[in-house]
């Protein structure tokens, strides 16, 4: 998939429409940056967005991959099948950022019960201190890796970690 080939696609197929790319971007709620990084693929729309996009210019998805028309349209099972991975899609990312949310929480509590113990437990206590200690520590760990797996690295570090542990995918 050669996203400045599809880049150049969604360019000229806004042109048709004789739209800015600000009124694409407000069609399509997105900002006027997001449409530009589109065009110049340095960026490509979520497939839920795709899916609109093809509706608004009238193309199909395989076209828009293709950065090209085609002759024959596509056919409405396809659609319904590519609208479905859209949805789960969405309800993946929907999972995966409640489970950020909840490791960030669960950080900030850590964090927050560490200021407690050191304002208002005296410093003398070697419990208060490790209780302090700990929290800190895994209040700050969680953090750490909400960055990473938010991290536009997270691929990558997934990667090496399944290369670590022999379980590397084999490409056809």
């Amino acid at each position: 998939m050669d996203q400045q080939k599809i880049g150049t696609f969604l360019k000229e197929l806004r042109k048709e429409k004789n739209i800015t790319q600000d009124q694409l971007a407000e069609k399509m709620n997105v900002s006027r940056r997001t449409v530009s990084r589109w065009e110049t693929g340095s960026n490509m729309p979520d497939l839920d967005i795709l899916i609109d996009i093809s509706e608004f210019y009238d193309v199909d998805l395989k076209e828009i991959f293709d950065g090209k028309r085609k002759e024959v349209p596509m056919d409405k099972e396809t659609k319904e099948t590519v609208l479905k991975v859209a949805e789960y899609s969405n309800d993946e990312k929907a999972r995966i950022m409640k489970r950020l949310n909840m490791l960030f929480v669960v950080a900030l509590i850590f964090v927050t019960v560490a200021i407690v113990v050191m304002f208002f437990v005296p410093v003398s206590d070697a419990i208060a201190g490790f209780v302090n200690g700990l929290c800190i520590g895994v209040g700050y760990g969680m953090i750490v890796i909400g960055v990473i797996i938010t991290s536009r690295y997270a691929r990558q570090i997934r990667e090496f970690k399944l290369r670590l542990l022999g379980k590397t995918k084999t490409k056809e």
